[in-house]
Formats: structure tokens, sequence, C-alpha cells
């Protein structure tokens, strides 16, 4: 006998039972005296339950509640260290259209304002009736969302995967009332001949997850098809998040500082920061039903809507499921600059903990076969870990004829007998490949590149085969995607991949992602200049203009420290990478070019001081890293230098002053988990040695009594804490040079 939704209510009880089973939750249980940036707390994740009947998601650091009875449902959002409410009003869980046909997730109804949130308003509130309805949840542990093959040479930290905590998973579906007030409105539309039974055979899911020792929740939905037919998901919200705003206008205002939060999706593509790239996955938009805020044209941006822009428009066949992307919700503790980039990094080494391994790099510009053995000995013997054949170089994965597929093999193998990394250069999106596979673009809209081919076209399908057939068949362990998919949409009918414009933008990003993850399970690595992070690229732009590196040399030592010093705010310094031009690049003629190396050691010195010393990896870009003993011996100090304080080099940055040409500029590496708590890198452009007295915040190194600081040359000094933990350093600097000390 087949039981169904139509006792609802005997289903809510077995499953909600399990309450029983719970810890009670104490409230405002929280972790105090502790900094998460600074030590690993004590309290897990864990589900509980309330006195009240509610369930909290909690790991001491931050809690979400929720109601389970009328209806599931956010009734809490707090940073437990503060004491901060993020959430002022109740909403759907979540919202999916199936078939045309709109639907609520969960939540409540009857909020008499919807400035704030009383707890004692919460048990009059009803479930509104035409809503899919709680029944049941369950509690599972955090699962890896893709394999990852680590390459721990590469990783000053082995991190794990996935990051441990909880999943709290809820299941809804539409009851019996529902249903019956459904058919009466299809009986009542002339022309409607579906019977809307078949939706008793859909649930749709709502997963949580929170995370040990991080504030960081995230979420996605899934909706299972349990029906005899198959149903459409035309779109959904798998957020919807009424969140208190941090100002309040009567007036209009052109830019709103928007909640404390920092939402990050993994369906981002089309820039190299995630405020560039998520903007077809989330928004923060104006909330209808919030009639009583100050803005009196009820314009403030405090209402989270996670869902796609376009689409997805997803056919799910019988006994199928659908699965969206996911968003992570960071609650700072702080609106300072500098603590909110380190919670937000933090949690990008959690949640993607691939982006920290950190390879030395070289970019050799020809891929004939003694060209790129030079560079792989050279590489070898100073110490790099990787050869990129590069754009221009003739190396060619769309080849997958046997001569070119057996000549990449025998590279592959000269380069793992020597202990390099090798792989090559593709371009994707940013060309036209013409035959009816380019992108057909609505009406008034371009491609972002000016030109694009589908990736669900024919020639889509056929160039994926050939990059998932080229690294099987040579073991290669890079790929540099130049030109990644920036989320252009596309019209066509006639592609074999795709319905028409409303499933284009979800379907090719699948396509993309899906080769990611599978190079992040093989060990390959990705150099993407595009924001796909969270999809399983390694490392993207740190952020430059490529005709930069055409002015003059003394320039670009300045600009390269200002782009490195903006560019880690939201990025680790493994997280992007700079560029090192050792030939002329785009022009500037002598005055720009680094070769011959030997002529020009002092810049070329310089830059990978700059580099090194920050921790960033550079695409150095020509035919060999040196030519001289001289010139060898240069970089062999620099690559010693990095590989000898590696953990705290590739640890979180400390911005102290920003290049400009005119005085000092410096960062400060910080790691307080680590041996070397700091490493202080100053850096003099002028072209005199100058004295300075430099103040140091050395909180985030975990030293709030005593530093001991250990110079270049070795030699130590130990300076007291003030009281707003900072110590004051008198330093020299040499003319056009450096000086750096290592914190303990």
């Amino acid at each position: 006998m087949k039981i169904t939704l139509f006792i609802p209510f005997f289903l809510l009880v077995l499953s909600l039972s399990r309450q029983d089973q719970l810890p009670l939750y104490e409230k405002g249980k929280a972790i105090y005296g502790q900094d998460w940036l600074l030590e690993k707390t004590a309290s897990p994740s864990q589900v509980y339950r309330t006195s009240e009947g509610y369930l909290v998601l909690s790991n001491g650091l931050v809690s979400r509640t929720f109601s389970v009875s009328p209806n599931g449902a956010t009734i809490g959002l707090e940073h437990l260290q503060t004491g901060e409410s993020f959430l002022r009003s109740v909403r759907p869980e979540a919202e999916v259209q199936i078939d045309g046909i709109t639907f609520q997730v969960g939540g409540l109804t009857g909020q008499p304002i919807h400035n704030y949130l009383l707890p004692e308003w919460v048990p009059s509130m009803k479930a509104d009736p035409l809503s899919f309805k709680l029944t049941g949840y369950r509690v599972e542990n955090t699962k890896e969302r893709f394999p990852w093959q680590k390459r721990a040479g590469w990783m000053s930290k082995d991190l794990p995967w996935p990051a441990p905590g909880k999943e709290l998973i809820f299941t809804y579906r539409l009851d019996e009332d529902a249903l019956n007030a459904m058919k009466k409105m299809v009986s009542q539309k002339p022309g409607s001949a579906v019977d809307p039974a078949y939706l008793k055979d859909i649930a749709v899911i709502v997963h949580y997850e929170l995370y040990d020792g991080l504030p960081v929740f995230c979420k996605w939905i899934t909706v299972e098809n349990k029906s005899e037919r198959a149903i459409v998901i035309n779109t959904f919200k798998s957020e919807i998040l009424a969140a208190t705003e941090p100002e309040s206008h009567v007036d209009a205002v052109s830019n709103w500082v928007l909640p404390n939060l920092t939402v990050e999706t993994d369906y981002t593509f089309g820039g190299m920061t995630f405020e560039s790239s998520s903007k077809s996955s989330f928004s923060w938009t104006t909330d209808p039903q919030y009639l009583t805020q100050v803005s009196y044209e009820r314009q403030t941006r405090c209402l989270l809507e996670v869902s796609p822009k376009v689409g997805p428009k997803q056919h799910v066949a019988p006994g199928e499921t659908f699965l969206s992307y996911r968003s992570w919700e960071l609650l700072h503790d702080s609106w300072d600059r500098e603590r909110k980039g380190l919670e937000h990094r933090r949690m990008l080494r959690a949640m993607a903990p691939w982006v920290t391994e950190n390879p030395v790099l070289m970019h050799v510009r020809s891929a004939d076969s003694e060209a790129v053995k030079k560079a792989i000995d050279q590489c070898a013997e100073v110490g790099f870990e990787m050869v990129i054949m590069t754009f221009g170089s003739g190396f060619n994965l769309e080849d997958t004829s046997e001569k070119n597929l057996s000549r990449m093999k025998e590279l592959g193998d000269y380069a793992h007998s020597k202990g390099i990394a090798l792989g090559g250069y593709s371009l994707l999106a940013s060309r036209s490949v013409g035959g009816g596979n380019d992108v057909v673009m609505p009406e008034g809209m371009k491609p972002v590149f000016g030109n694009s081919p589908c990736l669900e076209s024919q020639w889509g399908r056929e160039y994926f085969d050939k990059l998932y057939r080229f690294y099987e068949k040579t073991g290669l362990d890079i790929l540099e995607h130049d030109g990644s998919y920036p989320g252009d949409l596309c019209a066509s009918t006639g592609h074999p991949g795709h319905w028409g414009l409303a499933d284009s933008q979800w379907l090719q990003y699948k396509k993309i992602s899906d080769f990611y993850k599978w190079c992040r399970s093989k060990g390959i690595y990705l150099n993407v200049p595009d924001y796909y992070y969270l999809a399983g690229s390694n490392k993207s732009g740190m952020g430059y203009r490529e005709t930069n590196w055409s002015l003059p040399r003394a320039q670009q030592e300045v600009i390269e420290r200002q782009n490195i010093y903006d560019g880690t705010w939201k990025k680790t310094p493994s997280m992007g990478w700079m560029f090192v031009p050792l030939v002329e690049y785009q022009g500037g003629g002598e005055a720009a070019t680094i070769e011959p190396l030997k002529d020009h050691l002092p810049h070329y010195g310089q830059r990978l001081a700059n580099l090194f010393g920050a921790g960033v990896q550079a695409c150095y870009r020509g035919p060999q890293l040196y030519d001289s003993p001289e010139t060898k011996a240069v970089v062999e100090k620099w690559v010693s230098f990095y590989k000898k304080h590696r953990q705290v080099l590739d640890s979180d940055i400390i911005h102290l002053r920003r290049a400009d040409g005119r005085d000092w500029d410096g960062i400060l590496h910080v790691n307080p988990s680590g041996t070397e708590k700091g490493l202080l890198m100053l850096y003099n452009p002028l072209e005199d040695p100058i004295t300075r007295e430099v103040t140091v915040p050395v909180y985030y190194t975990g030293l709030h009594d005593r530093v001991v600081l250990q110079k270049e040359d070795g030699a130590t000094t130990k300076l007291p804490v003030s009281r707003d933990h900072t110590i004051k350093l008198k330093v020299t600097i040499p003319a056009k040079g450096t000086a750096w000390y290592v914190l303990k």
C-alpha cells in the first residue's frame, strides 16, 4: 500500500518527534572571550531544540532558529558574540515555480510590522494555505560538494574537505487542503485540462549547513519529482531573507549601505571579483511588505533574494531531482574593512580550500619541445614548480590527434621526472567559431567579450569532449582557461544542448562548472581569469591592466605593489596571479623589457621581491628564467625565501601603507597558528636609503604581550606590545630596496 501525503499530520508528528533526541538549547549560549580568527573555537556545529518547540542550528558563534509548526520558517538569525539580530521579518524559506505556478515553500504570515520580530508574535502566525508545508527534517554531517585531489606540496596547510559541520535538511510537500484549493482554481480556469493531483508527489527539500568555528551558513534546495510525469522548474528563490537594515534614509540615495552580511554563491561568472561575477545569482532588493520603513518611497535595500536572473527552466523527469546552486552567508561581527576582509578570506579557504594551492609558475612562450624542456630544466634548478605553455606558444589542446597527444604526454612525463607540473593555455569564450555555433543574443544585447560560442552548441560539446580526452590521454597537470564562460545567453533553438533562451545560461554554466569540478577531482590545476573558485578553480587575476606591463620598468615596480595591496582585501595571496613579461609585451620597447635579464638585474630582483614577498605568484612569461649565473642566483634567492617562509607568506595580509612611489610601503603577513606568527615586508621606492618609525598592528598575529622580531640578517629584538595591539619599529630600508622581519 502506498502512503501518500493525504495523512500529513501523521508524517509531521512522526518526523518532528525526533526533537526529543536533540539537546536542549540554552538561549544566549555563545562563545565569549575567543576570537575565531585567532584560535579554533571549542563549540562544534549542532542542532538543538528549544523549550518552545523550535529548532536551532548553532555553533556558539552564530545561530539560525526555525519554527516547525504550523510551518517551517526562519524566526531568528543572530551573531551570538555581538548579540546582533540579522532578521527583522519572517519570509518563505524558498519559492519555486513549477509548470508555471509559483509556490511558496514554508514561511509564516501575520507579522504585525516588518521593522523587527518579537518572539511572542510567532505562536499566533499562520502558514500560507497554498504553500508547501513542512513534513519532516533530518540532521547529517556536511558532505563534499565534489571530490578534490589535493596537491599537498603546493599548500602550506592541509585543510579539511569538506569543512566539518552539520547539515539540517527540511522536507516540504503540498498538503491535502492546498491540493484541493488548487483543483478548485484549475476547474474555474477556462480551457485548463491539467489535474494538479500529480503535485502531491513533488517534494521541495531545503538544505542548510553550518560549519565548525565559522560564522557561515550555506543554503540550497532540491526538488524531487516522484510523480509519473515530467515537470518544469521555471525558476526558484532558494533564499528570501528580510534582513535588518544598517541605515535609514527618508530621501532617495544612490548607494545604500547593505546589511553586514557577505553573500557568495557557486553560480558566478563574468568577473574577477565576487561583486562583479555574482550579479546573476542574488540581489539585495526592496521589500514590498516593509510598509513602515523610513524610506519615503520604500527603496531600502534590505531583502536578500538568491535567484537566477534567467531561467533555469529545467525539465525534471519522473524519478529525477533538480539541484539548485548554493549560497553562503557570512555574518560579520564588525564593520572594520580589514576584519571583514579577513573573515571573507577565511570563509573562502574553508569552502574552497584548493585556492590555497600556490605553485611557483612560469609561462614559457613557445610550445616547441626543446623550448619547453629548457623551461622545465630551469624551473627544476631554481625551485619553480610549474610550467604553462602560454598564449601564443602554439600549444593547442583542441588538437587531439595521436601525434599531438603523444608529444604532450612525452613532455608531461619529462616534466614529472624533474618534479615539475606541466600544462597549457586554451581560449574559450572570447572568440567566434561560426557555423551556427555562436551564441544568439536577444535583441539589443551583445556577448560580454564581443563574440562567444555557445557552450551547448555542437562545437561546444565537441570542445569539452576534447578537453576531457586531452587530459585523460596526456596526464598533464594544468589548464589556463582564458575567456571563461561569462554568462552569455543564447536564444538559438537549434543547438543540441539547450531548448532556447530560458535554459541557456543555466546549462552553459553547468557545462563549464562540471568540467572544472572534474579537474578538481583529478588534481588538474586551474588558472581561470574569472570568479570560479567555488566551482573548483584555483586562481584568478589579482587585478591588473595588461597594458601597464608596457610601461617603463620603474613604474611597473610600484604599480605591481599597488595591485597586490588592492587585490588582497578579499583574496588570499594564493588566489590571485600577477604578470611579469620577461620579454616585450604589447609594446613599450626597451624601457619596458626585462630581457636581457642580466642587464636589468636590480629591476628583476625587485619584481621577485615584490611578488615572493607578498606570497603572490606571477606568470613569468618568456623563454627563460635566467641567462647568467648572477641572474640564476637572484631567482634562487627569492624562491628559497618564499619556500622557507611559505606558511606565513601564504597566510593573510594586513595592509599597512599602499605604494605611491613617494615613501615606504608595506604589508604584514599574519598566521596566529604558525611558528612564524607574522612576516613584515617593507619597500623603499626612493633613490636614497630611508629611516622611518613604523607602527605595526600585531593583533592578528596572536602576539598580544611581546614580539620577538627577527631581521633578515638573523638579529633578534624583543618588543612589548602596546594596549592598542601595535609595536613601534624604527627601520632603515635601503635605496630601491626592501627590509623584512619575521615575528615570533
